[in-house]
């Protein structure tokens, strides 16, 4: 028989993880792709995607996602989940850039990880078909775990596939894909389930705060979210480090024109402040800067400038209800 080819989207948990082995066991010969987001919460580094390929020894591509992703997260068509997550767009954006690489590598179909009913906004089955045609992908997507609680695909149809060989799992629940996996002797996957920083509340207020700030948002402001505690005062941003390794990242990230603080003399963050610099927004960043730094009370002097800290100036330390009110 002609050799069946595929291209997984492989994002390394588990479900991704048993979808490329499914295949494997079933004769395809698989290429996968791992698309690489600024909003990816999985603890192990590139979410565990190039350990599966080569453990499986199968061709990885990775692609990072850049400003046009972004696009699509500042304005989602089918809107957002309960945070600042627009996951259906999302799985469209993925599977429209699947689609250009699989018509290069000679894929017939694209495989994927989804679990029917495991995710509310993207998995349910009206989502999962919307997504298909939205990335003009009808029925040229695959998804192995529950195939035979799907219609059939392009490549069940012509017989590339055997449908007697897929699964019909459902649910939130992993416990199926964890015995499946001891089954099929899968060990050391990264995550049982993967995770994105847009589902966070926290993460998610200060996106939505500089979506509604910045017209021109980079991947170094998504980066910048990440860093420090966030405080908005005006058309200001003020960032405040949490520890020595924020303050080094901060440090780093800064723009030519922010202006850096600290606290000399004692243990104290760096503090970046964005945007104008009218008196007033410095004295917000010197109070914050003073309220985390280890002198608590009384007037503190604060050090500040751009390139150095060549100037500084003497503020009260701000009482905690007035540094909440300014916490985004």
């Amino acid at each position: 028989m002609k050799t069946v080819k595929a291209l997984a989207l492989l994002s390394g948990g588990l479900d991704s993880t048993l979808t490329l082995k499914l295949a494997l066991d079933l004769g395809v010969k698989v290429e996968a792709v791992n698309f690489v987001s600024p909003f990816c919460l999985c603890r192990k580094g590139g979410c565990g995607a190039y350990d599966v390929a080569k453990n499986f020894d199968v061709p990885l591509k990775t692609v990072n996602v850049g400003t046009e992703y972004l696009r699509v997260v500042r304005r989602p068509k089918f809107g957002y989940g309960k945070n600042m997550n627009p996951c259906i767009d999302c799985r469209i954006f993925m599977l429209k850039k699947a689609k250009q690489i699989a018509r290069k590598t000679g894929a017939s179909f694209i495989l994927t990880g989804e679990v029917l009913n495991q995710r509310p906004m993207s998995q349910h089955r009206e989502a999962l078909y919307l997504i298909e045609r939205e990335a003009g992908l009808e029925g040229g997507i695959l998804r192995p775990l529950s195939a035979r609680l799907l219609r059939e695909t392009a490549a069940e149809q012509k017989g590339l596939i055997d449908r007697d060989r897929l699964l019909s799992i459902k649910g939130k629940s992993r416990k199926k894909q964890i015995e499946l996996a001891e089954k099929l002797s899968v060990k050391d996957y990264a995550c049982p389930s993967g995770g994105c920083l847009l589902t966070y509340r926290e993460f998610a207020k200060k996106l939505r705060d500089l979506f509604g700030h910045k017209k021109r948002v980079s991947l170094k402001d998504m980066q910048m979210l990440k860093v420090g505690r966030h405080f908005r005062f005006g058309k200001n941003k003020i960032v405040v480090g949490r520890n020595e390794n924020e303050n080094k990242i901060l440090g780093q990230m800064r723009a030519k024109n922010d202006y850096c603080f600290e606290v000399q003399g004692c243990g104290s963050p760096i503090t970046i402040l964005q945007g104008p610099k009218a008196g007033k927004a410095v004295e917000k960043a010197a109070g914050l800067t003073a309220f985390y730094s280890d002198q608590k009370v009384g007037k503190v002097h604060v050090a500040f400038g751009k390139e150095s800290l060549n100037r500084s100036l003497t503020v009260l330390v701000p009482g905690k209800e007035d540094v909440e009110r300014l916490r985004i």
